[in-house]
């Protein structure tokens, strides 16, 4: 953030530190370990914004699922697409808990459309949850262009360690059978951006708002996880996309199926995945972009 608008003051709230396990399976168990620092860090950031909204005029908050980021004497919005949370057989546990959460804001901003032809299916649409929700549509920097193809493939990492080296890892090494024009951005974002060309791949350690709306126009097909920001995006632009979950989170894996079944785009799990896959794209539509009017000063009227 600092890095696309170096102009404003920024402030850094504690760090929830979270890494997903090596394997799949430790996910639940890793999630327990964890549970006591991620309290502690709740509370640290409660008083994070205490100071701030003490120090700096603060007039409203927009919480992007930072549990502890609110104020009880100011407007406060969660902004999340998950009201239903996934985590195999403890999801009505796991859901209960975030909408408790949810109930402490003022209003819940669900970034997806309000009907039957959505984004986030069951994660952003739930019965008989008694809160201000507002559906504002999906929500991305980008903007579709018309451009020139100059990529075949696109592979976009992104996530937590280690699951995105290991990917990073895998994916190379599958390449190295592809003979044809690849674009990799690895999503490590460093002090400096470093290029890198292997054959028929260029390689990137990230890429800044600017550029990505660019590289991803002007590639023909993305390879990446199904994160819901990375979908709301490509939906913006209207791309071909092949995804690998990231292993042992639910969420991801309940939107990779849900895109496949529709016919949007195919996936596979990380440690099956081969390059050949890549070839059955023509049997899947890819996204189509809806229009959503929004009325920002009807929306912004709570702060």
């Amino acid at each position: 953030m600092q890095k696309e608008f170096p102009n404003l003051k920024s402030f850094e709230l504690p760090s929830y530190n979270i890494t997903y396990a090596k394997k799949a399976n430790g996910f639940k168990i890793k999630l327990l370990k964890d549970s006591p620092h991620l309290l502690k860090t709740i509370k640290r950031e409660k008083k994070v914004v205490e100071n701030l909204v003490e120090t700096e005029a603060i007039s409203g908050i927009i919480s992007d699922n930072r549990f502890g980021v609110r104020h009880q004497a100011i407007p406060s919005v969660f902004i999340t697409h998950q009201l239903r949370v996934l985590s195999g057989n403890t999801t009505w546990l796991s859901s209960k808990l975030h909408q408790k959460i949810i109930l402490k804001f003022d209003e819940c901003w669900v970034p997806d459309h309000n009907g039957f032809s959505n984004l986030s299916g069951e994660l952003g649409h739930v019965e008989n949850f008694v809160t201000s929700v507002k559906y504002i549509g999906p929500l991305t920097r980008f903007r579709k262009q018309k451009v020139k193809t100059k990529y075949n493939l696109l592979v976009l990492l992104s996530g937590p360690e280690p699951q995105r080296t290991f990917l990073e890892e895998k994916l190379l090494n599958e390449l190295k059978h592809y003979n044809k024009s690849v674009l990799f951005i690895k999503g490590k974002v460093e002090p400096e951006q470093q290029k890198e060309i292997i054959g028929n791949v260029v390689i990137y350690n990230f890429m800044t708002s600017n550029e990505l709306e660019t590289a991803i126009n002007e590639s023909d097909l993305i390879l990446s996880r199904s994160g819901y920001t990375t979908l709301m995006d490509l939906a913006k632009l209207e791309k071909k996309a092949f995804f690998i979950p990231t292993p042992g989170q639910f969420e991801q894996e309940y939107l990779a199926n849900k895109l496949q079944s529709e016919g949007v785009a195919p996936f596979c799990n990380q440690e099956k995945f081969k390059i050949e896959m890549l070839s059955g794209m023509e049997n899947y539509s890819g996204f189509k972009s809806q229009e959503y009017e929004l009325n920002y000063k009807k929306l912004f009227r709570l702060f």
